[in-house]
């Protein structure tokens, strides 16, 4: 059953791939998707940071 499972897996891949390569439209949709993937990702990234550098930063104490 596993390998039957992986079987189907490897078949599924390759035609995405023989798909994507032969189509213009789904290739640009493939790039569209990756690019906006990677944007969101950077910008989770940024904010990861910057609660990082916040959490980081020592506290400054007041005189009173």
């Amino acid at each position: 059953m596993e390998k039957l499972f992986c079987l189907g897996v490897a078949l599924g891949m390759v035609g995405g791939a023989l798909l994507v390569a032969n189509s213009y439209k789904a290739r640009s949709l493939v790039k569209k998707s990756q690019s906006e993937i990677m944007e969101k990702v950077n910008e989770m990234m940024d904010e990861r940071l910057k609660t990082f550098e916040d959490d980081q930063k020592p506290e400054k104490k007041t005189k009173k």
